[in-house]
């Protein structure tokens, strides 16, 4: 009985011996921002924004707000693959390098139209970084994108997130681009920078989102601007916090309604052998400002707000069609998945085909708007 006490003990104290394998905080690396840029010679380029704890821990602690400049710092390294410019990077980082909190992924353009397959297969292949991080393409480098000092947020790459997140614009994540891959045809957000505020330092700004790059295959092949991506959102079905303003010519002024909810639905047909797709659009909306004389309180007033915004959304949406579908020729809309869901059978013999049929077929539009709130009335006379 002693013998099985004293093994008992034993065990005991191995299992309350503590986290003998924890690694300290202070002894690693978070990583939240990520960039990727080519070089001459087919070099790559890693940029990494790195937290620092003690300088956030600091700002909170004395009230502080942003300003990333002091809580993040950016180091790089560089190889002929991604994995040996990670190899370089870890040699100038004094510490364990912890990936598990990146945030974004800023691709710049450069790399972006010479083909980004090789580098997003490393992500996924490399278990450490988030396949949640957002991917963003940046106008020039990526370095230069992660090296700003926002004003407001601890980082650039928080600024990224935030944005993304708030899905005004085009929002990818690394798992959604994969997926995208495997279509051949993908969409991701493009950043730009906003002019420093007069009396700031030049890298006290933020990016922000304001295009959308469009790839074939891996390559990026053009970009979108704001408007005719919100297009494309109508089209995936992925508009969501969105304002929309006429003008109808009844009323002779502007009317901004605010987008309570949308919904579109891919209709694809084959008739006589050819492709057809009929794209169905309802919008439910309120009224937000009225600075015209239509005295909305009147039904048949409604109703004529209501064609107006019919017409406005048909317009974009015709818009984004001929960029996107005749004039970029890449299938971003998910029209080869909507056909393959309706004929399994039939998609299996032109799917081997699908580049040179995707921009002949024909687009309809069936649009349904519907004002639900016009509001307690106009403070005009």
């Amino acid at each position: 009985m002693r013998i099985l006490l004293l093994i008992f003990a034993c065990t005991s104290m191995l299992l309350l011996s503590g986290c003998w394998d924890r690694t300290e905080l202070n002894d690693i690396a978070l990583i939240r921002g990520i960039g990727l840029d080519k070089k001459k010679d087919n070099v790559i380029e890693v940029t990494v924004e790195i937290a620092i704890p003690a300088a956030q821990l600091n700002q909170e602690s004395s009230g502080g707000g942003g300003g990333g400049g002091g809580s993040t710092m950016i180091r790089t390294g560089q190889g002929v693959t991604i994995a040996e410019a990670l190899e370089d990077l870890k040699e100038k980082i004094p510490r364990k390098v912890f990936w598990g909190h990146s945030e974004v992924i800023v691709i710049g353009e450069k790399l972006a139209k010479e083909g980004i397959r090789d580098q997003i297969d490393f992500f996924i292949r490399y278990s450490e970084p988030r396949l949640r991080a957002y991917v963003f393409v940046t106008k020039g480098s990526a370095k230069d994108a992660l090296v700003l000092h926002p004003p407001l947020e601890k980082s650039s790459s928080e600024v990224l997130r935030e944005l993304a997140a708030s899905k005004v614009l085009m929002h990818v994540t690394l798992i959604e681009l994969l997926q995208m891959l495997k279509k051949d045809a993908a969409a991701l957000p493009m950043i730009g920078r906003l002019p420093a505020e007069k009396g700031q330092g030049s890298l006290q700004t933020i990016a922000y989102i304001n295009r959308t790059a469009v790839f074939k295959q891996d390559k990026m092949v053009g970009s979108l601007n704001d408007e005719v991506t919100r297009g494309v959102l109508w089209i995936r079905n992925e508009i969501e916090d969105a304002n929309i303003t006429v003008n109808p010519k009844e009323a002779n002024g502007y009317i901004s309604m605010h987008i309570i909810q949308a919904y579109t639905k891919l209709n694809p047909k084959i008739k006589d052998g050819k492709l057809e797709m009929t794209i169905n659009a309802v919008m439910e909306a309120e009224v937000i400002l009225n600075e015209s004389s239509l005295k909305l309180e009147n039904p048949e007033n409604g109703k004529v707000l209501e064609r107006a915004v019919d017409k406005k959304i048909k317009a974009r949406l015709t818009k984004t069609i001929d960029q996107v579908q005749k004039e970029m020729k890449t299938d971003i809309f998910g029209f080869a998945h909507a056909f393959e869901q309706k004929y399994p059978h039939k998609w299996n013999e032109m799917k081997d085909d699908w580049k040179e049929l995707f921009p002949e077929v024909g687009v309809t539009f069936d649009i349904e708007a519907h004002i639900l709130r016009t509001g307690m009335g106009s403070a005009q006379q």
